[in-house]
């Protein structure tokens, strides 16, 4: 199979630093025209399904790439961003500031330790391994779409690549980004990272 993995466009909370979590915060118009690029690059490629994460930012740009192709998207809650629980909304600042000791121990060791009524890495891992799963069963020999959110996708790369889940962050993933997997029976090959070659 062959893995298309693209990040949304931007968002108002892009632009301030707020780490939007599960809050549904739709594209601004620099995203939706972020959203317009990225299926101009895909509208010439052969896709046999696209999945979606639920929330809007995400929805809207798969609706941008899915109008280049005779397709329905499929949403699935199990590709959303990272919950930040009591922390969604905030700045890194605000973060830091609203629970110092909770903020320290996750920065450290956010694989295991989550924000106030959040998620843990790992589990956002098994969730986004568990969607894979069923794609890859479903999917074998033919090119996929999934659009997701930075953290969701790091994560996915991080658990399939073999990396240390608290160093997720060391794959860069801009907005609108495309990056490819090969996925074999027993593993993946990285083809593309963080393109961003098709936004000005």
């Amino acid at each position: 199979m062959r893995l298309l993995l693209a990040r949304h466009g931007q968002t108002d909370w892009n632009i301030a630093g707020r780490y939007q979590g599960q809050s549904d915060i739709p594209l601004n118009p620099t995203g939706s025209q972020q959203a317009g690029r990225l299926a101009k690059r895909l509208s010439s490629e052969t896709i046999h399904a696209v999945y979606s994460s639920d929330l809007s930012r995400a929805k809207d740009t798969a609706q941008a790439i899915a109008n280049f192709h005779p397709l329905t998207i499929q949403t699935d809650s199990r590709w959303r961003e990272l919950s930040f629980g009591a922390w969604e909304g905030l700045n890194y600042q605000q973060m830091s500031a609203h629970s110092p000791e909770v903020f320290e121990k996750w920065m450290l060791d956010p694989q295991h330790i989550s924000t106030p009524n959040g998620e843990t890495l790992s589990e956002l891992s098994r969730r986004v391994i568990s969607a894979f799963d069923e794609i890859k069963s479903k999917h074998a020999d033919q090119t996929v779409l999934v659009i997701s959110h930075s953290g969701a996708l790091q994560a996915l790369l991080a658990t399939l690549l073999g990396v240390d889940l608290n160093r997720y962050w060391q794959f860069k993933l801009a907005q609108a980004s495309l990056s490819e997997l090969q996925v074999y029976e027993d593993s993946v090959v990285l083809n593309l990272l963080n393109a961003v070659s098709h936004l000005p």
